[in-house]
């Protein structure tokens, strides 16, 4: 409680850190905050080309909402996750970026890292603005379905705050965790239904009748869905791309993930950052 009280007395401070980020992040370019919405772009095009157009991906239609654009729903998938994994990413690394400041003063040094994972909230919302007119235009109904959107939001940004809580001070004990997550980033993009539908695993679990090792049955389906970005990819679809409510299972999967992401970080970053200055 004492802590809760710590951070909720620094609030200010995390907002003006938070901007620090904003500001930081595209300091001295002539795009600014618009290279936030180029580079989604160009990562959705370069999808679209090679799973859309030369391997013929075909997702299902939006049901109900009957849209059948693959960009478009690729992106309430993509984005969801790029947010995800450029907070993560850059919260790992926000104690060691700035060492200098946690030597010289003493504040609560989550703020570091919560002011990172928020300044990617503010370039995903500004994504998501974007995202919602496209929808709009080809013919989608995703205005009824932004409370939710925001709801998925909050959760996902919980999950990626505890994750990132987590991996930064491992980080400052163990600097190889950096080249180590980048690496499970990478296959984890993979495990997660985002340039391909997820029905996709279960179909081809059941056309070759499950996989096997050493005799072992392996419950491929099972372990699949444990994946807690598959479940908040599927909620941001069904919201956006399908314009219905997501699934109970997959609410309380994200839900459960991002309150045990968040009180292991906290309960470990509060253990082992006693001595973060020795460290750094």
């Amino acid at each position: 409680m004492t802590a809760l009280r710590e951070l909720r007395d620094s609030r200010e401070l995390l907002v003006n850190l938070t901007m620090r980020e904003v500001r930081g992040k595209y300091k001295r370019t002539v795009l600014g905050q618009g290279w936030s919405l180029l580079n989604p772009l160009a990562s959705i095009a370069i999808f679209s080309l090679v799973f859309g157009f030369l391997l013929k991906a075909g997702p299902p239609k939006g049901d109900p909402s009957g849209l059948d654009y693959f960009g478009l729903w690729l992106a309430c998938g993509l984005l969801p996750w790029a947010f995800f994994s450029g907070a993560v990413l850059g919260g790992m690394q926000a104690l060691i970026v700035n060492a200098n400041l946690v030597k010289k003063v003493y504040f609560p040094r989550e703020l570091l890292i919560g002011s990172t994972v928020f300044s990617f909230v503010v370039t995903f919302l500004t994504e998501l603005v974007v995202l919602t007119l496209l929808l709009l235009a080809f013919g989608g109904r995703p205005l009824l379905w932004l409370p939710g959107v925001v709801l998925a939001t909050v959760l996902l940004t919980v999950f990626a705050l505890g994750l990132a809580l987590l991996l930064a001070i491992a980080n400052v004990y163990f600097r190889d965790t950096g080249h180590l997550v980048a690496l499970v980033f990478q296959f984890w993009f993979y495990l997660t239904p985002v340039v391909y539908p997820g029905e996709l695993v279960d179909s081809t679990v059941a056309a070759r009748g499950g996989l096997s090792v050493a005799g072992y049955e392996i419950p491929v389906s099972e372990l699949y869905s444990l994946n807690p970005m598959e479940r908040f990819v599927s909620v941001f679809r069904a919201l956006l791309y399908d314009n219905r409510w997501p699934r109970w299972e997959d609410w309380t999967g994200a839900a459960l993930s991002a309150a045990i992401a968040l009180v292991v970080g906290f309960a470990l970053f509060r253990r082992f950052g006693k001595r973060l200055v020795e460290e750094l």
